[in-house]
């Protein structure tokens, strides 16, 4: 003898039921994947200076003699990145100002073949030589952190940190000492043969007071 059938009503609501449970767990899968994405988002930043903040005076350039202009102490800012991307191997870090020498813009530092477990640099790191990184050649020919030095009586000159995630061992031998930022542009490539795997970016502003 067959078991007597549900009605209809406990049977749509038990339809109904499952078809509810289906949709919260789809929900909370789709919350837990774009959380896994957003983390995965490689972000630079500074401890000291907030996106589009001011630089210090002690962080503009030191160098009197080469130009009056250099009112600092040459002290690189403390940066610190996250979201690494996956299959990133080491990192590149510049500093350029678009407004200085314009239109060609200043390069203020080009370093490269920074470990991929390296996860920022603390204050004054990169004002001197470190195994940490290889320096390459900003356009005033140095080999590490260059400040600002902004002419006087001039508007805020935006200082663009830009962190490059590659697929390049730290040690391979395109990342030769003293490239500079097009020579590196070229080694990294574009397009589908780039060993670029991700970019993030800070701007920060200062003027000579």
């Amino acid at each position: 003898m067959r078991p007597p059938l549900l009605p209809d009503n406990k049977a749509r609501g038990g339809n109904a039921m499952k078809y509810s449970l289906g949709i919260v767990l789809l929900a909370g899968n789709l919350v837990l994947s774009f959380n896994a994405r957003a983390a995965d988002v490689l972000t630079l930043t500074s401890p000291q200076i907030q996106d589009n903040g001011t630089l210090a005076v002690k962080n503009a350039c030191a160098d009197k003699q080469r130009s009056p202009n250099c009112v600092g102490e040459n002290i690189s800012p403390p940066l610190q990145w996250s979201g690494v991307p996956e299959g990133t191997k080491s990192f590149a870090l510049l500093l350029f100002d678009p407004e200085g020498r314009a239109p060609a813009g200043v390069s203020h530092m080009v370093i490269y073949g920074i470990p991929a477990d390296v996860k920022g640099f603390a204050e004054g790191e990169l004002s001197q030589p470190s195994e940490k990184f290889i320096g390459g050649k900003s356009t005033m020919e140095k080999n590490i952190y260059f400040g600002p030095g902004t002419p006087p009586n001039t508007d805020w000159h935006h200082y663009t940190w830009t962190l490059v995630a590659t697929d390049l061992d730290p040690k391979a031998p395109e990342l030769k000492p003293g490239m500079t930022r097009e020579e590196l542009a070229t080694v990294l490539g574009a397009g589908p043969n780039s060993h670029v795997k991700g970019s993030a970016g800070l701007v920060t502003r200062f003027k000579h007071q």
